[in-house]
């Protein structure tokens, strides 16, 4: 069967190898290295660390949002290019769970500042104040529906998807922040107690109710 790929989502422009792809690739690098340090730079910054002019840094990046999810594309790719296309639908999750956890792990500065600059941007926007392009999340829903496709049909429209809002709610850096930072877990007992929710929300999902033939 052939495997579903998401990762248009996450797609990095194809520069090629030539200058303008050699420049990309020198903001991207100076860029993820920034952000491992604890704090998402701005565009001018990432120009100076790469030693390119800032008109040239914003030709590649014209904001911050753009950036940062440059950097959550490069951080991320290895494992958005196909979701588990075998076996059940704890089987899958788990295989999910694993190609992602140890990429959420050496890039949690990363994914933290991802969600730093969402909440910023969140309530400035709210506020009114928001003076740059708003940074959006929102992929790993559709992640998790490709991933479960085959179980849709087996469960009631309303339970599908609610267990697709459910398991988005531990999937992904979220879980991670509250377990170690609150609860002190370490890396190994996180990812235990996220498979261990997903594992549960499914079979409350299967429990709930079939979908009406």
């Amino acid at each position: 069967m052939r495997k579903k790929s998401v990762a248009s989502f996450y797609t990095l422009p194809d520069l090629g190898q030539g200058h303008r792809g050699r420049v990309f690739r020198r903001l991207l690098e100076e860029a993820v290295e920034l952000v491992r340090r604890g704090r998402i730079p701005s565009v001018a910054e990432v120009a100076l660390a790469a030693r390119v002019s800032r008109a040239t840094a914003y030709r590649y990046f014209a904001s911050r949002s753009k950036l940062v999810s440059a950097v959550i594309a490069e951080a991320l790719a290895p494992v958005r290019r196909a979701v588990p296309q075998a076996g059940n639908p704890k089987r899958r999750l788990r295989e999910l769970l694993n190609r992602t956890y140890s990429r959420f792990s050496e890039y949690e500065p990363h994914m933290r500042a991802a969600l730093q600059l969402a909440l910023e941007h969140q309530s400035l926007e709210r506020a009114g104040l928001l003076r740059e392009e708003p940074f959006r999340r929102g992929q790993r829903e559709e992640i998790l529906r490709v991933t479960l496709a085959p179980l849709r049909a087996q469960l009631a429209p309303r339970t599908w998807n609610r267990l697709l809002r459910a398991l988005a709610v531990v999937y992904g850096i979220e879980p991670m922040i509250v377990l170690k930072d609150i609860c002190g877990t370490n890396d190994r007992e996180t990812k235990a107690v996220v498979r261990w929710m997903m594992d549960a929300l499914v079979d409350a999902a299967l429990r709930e109710g079939a979908a009406p033939r």
